[in-house]
């Protein structure tokens, strides 16, 4: 599989790690141009590739890995997203916590991307943490948080998630599920715990 990222800052570094681990491709791409990112996809190694965000945007997983408040600059002028998966692994740290009635950042998100089957996960944990084995010992497993309002999509990035070796838990829509998730604020935003099969 071959997943894009618009974004190379270390969130997106710690995500690709864990993909080429797996024997998967990454696109990475940054605002500079992908001449910036050589030393870069070099390091990770085989199976990184630098981009232009139209080239991460054209894969048919794709995941934001840029701070919130850059999210409206990284999603413009893209094409309509055609039902591509778009998975919103941002932190708004000048957000506040969402109140009832009140959009949080990954339905923003999901409105900044026509056309995108919004997924919201990889945000609450530490780019550190997310890099580290998912497996640190025999039947123990991180989670990673999952939730998004298309159900396929949701499903297809949560069994990618699992042959990564993470663990995940459902969290539902993407109203109910990205509160739960959204940093800062959200009740499981920085939690990094192990499943024990």
């Amino acid at each position: 599989m071959r997943i894009g990222v618009i974004g190379a800052g270390q969130l997106a570094q710690a995500f690709a790690i864990r993909v080429l681990a797996s024997g998967h491709e990454v696109v990475l791409s940054n605002d500079r141009g992908p001449d910036t990112l050589g030393d870069l996809v070099h390091a990770l190694g085989q199976g990184a590739h630098a981009g232009t965000r139209y080239q991460a945007a054209d894969e048919d997983t794709v995941v934001l890995a840029v701070p919130g408040e850059r999210a409206v600059d990284a999603l413009s002028g893209l094409p309509d997203w055609e039902g591509r998966t778009l998975v919103d692994a941002t932190n708004h740290l000048s957000a506040s916590t969402p109140l009832p009635g009140v959009m949080s950042t990954s339905e923003l998100v999901a409105e900044l991307a026509p056309g995108a089957k919004v997924v919201k996960a990889l945000n609450t944990l530490l780019a550190p943490v997310l890099a580290l084995d998912p497996e640190p010992a025999p039947g123990m497993h991180r989670v990673v948080f999952v939730c998004g309002d298309d159900l396929p999509s949701k499903d297809a990035f949560r069994a990618f998630l699992e042959q990564l070796r993470f663990a995940t838990i459902d969290l539902g829509g993407l109203a109910e599920g990205s509160r739960l998730q959204q940093f800062p604020g959200g009740t499981l935003a920085g939690s990094n715990l192990l499943r024990v099969h």
